[in-house]
């Protein structure tokens, strides 16, 4: 049996954390598959977002409040290995109904009034595309936020840079120098990760950064996955790198004591 997310991550159960996931595809699937490995643990969790996220699916959470910024009396009924969804109301965007965001500035507050042992963050949109690049506007970031995940969906690797495959192809271009048209290949993700305005914009100084790269679904993407953890290693950088096969269940360090 192979570890689970939170081991892979590095995550200390008996710790406060606020964990913001950002990036590409996967996002959703892996907060909420730590949300349940923490709720095995016994850990009150809160699953939130600073954008829009699907309405949780049954089983996914206990308790979804639609208030924003409710009275935070009502957290006081939260129980150990119970999952709290928190969003600011339901928007229909196209076919999909979503939850809305919450106020950074309110997440930071249940933080510091520890009224949940963990709260997961959405932090980012990509419209279901496996690789982005933020707009001046994005990531939302708690500034409670210890723990940044940066995701990626390995299946954009051999693709062409274009907006079927990117989401803010523009942006995206002006991060790695990659032209529409020009294949995605490791150098363009490892760039990305790295630049100022790439996958980690936005991310307090000090939280630890760690980048998923999903859909490593197959041996080839396993072996892209490892030589891209080789290549941000040669930039002598903090950021933590786990190949993932969300899909399947599989997580495996390749870069750092994440």
């Amino acid at each position: 049996m192979g570890v689970l997310l939170q081991e892979a991550l590095h995550i200390v159960p008996d710790t406060q954390a606020v964990v913001s996931f950002v990036g590409g595809g996967g996002k959703t699937t892996a907060l909420f598959r730590l949300a349940h490995e923490l709720k095995a643990l016994e850990k009150s969790v809160l699953v939130t977002t600073t954008t829009n996220i699907a309405v949780p699916e049954p089983g996914q959470c206990d308790l979804l409040m639609l208030e924003g910024c409710p009275d935070t009396a009502l957290f006081t009924e939260v129980k150990p290995g119970m999952v709290v969804c928190l969003g600011g109301g339901l928007k229909n965007a196209g076919e999909v109904c979503k939850v809305q965001s919450v106020d950074p500035a309110f997440i930071d507050e249940l933080c510091i009034n520890r009224f949940f042992d963990f709260i997961l963050v959405e932090a980012d949109g990509a419209k279901r595309k496996p690789i982005k690049a933020p707009a001046d506007y994005e990531p939302v970031i708690p500034k409670s936020t210890s723990l940044v995940i940066g995701v990626i969906g390995l299946d954009c690797l051999g693709k062409p840079v274009s907006e079927d495959i990117i989401h803010r192809c523009e942006l995206f271009c002006a991060c790695t120098g990659r032209k529409t048209g020009e294949m995605i290949d490791r150098e363009s993700i490892v760039r990305l990760v790295m630049a100022e305005n790439g996958l980690f914009k936005s991310a307090p100084a000090a939280s630890r950064k760690v980048v998923l790269l999903n859909k490593a679904d197959t041996e080839v993407l396993i072996q892209q996955g490892e030589q891209i953890a080789q290549e941000l290693a040669t930039q002598q950088t903090n950021i933590g790198c786990i190949s993932a096969s969300l899909q399947q269940g599989n997580y495996m360090v390749l870069l750092g004591q994440v």
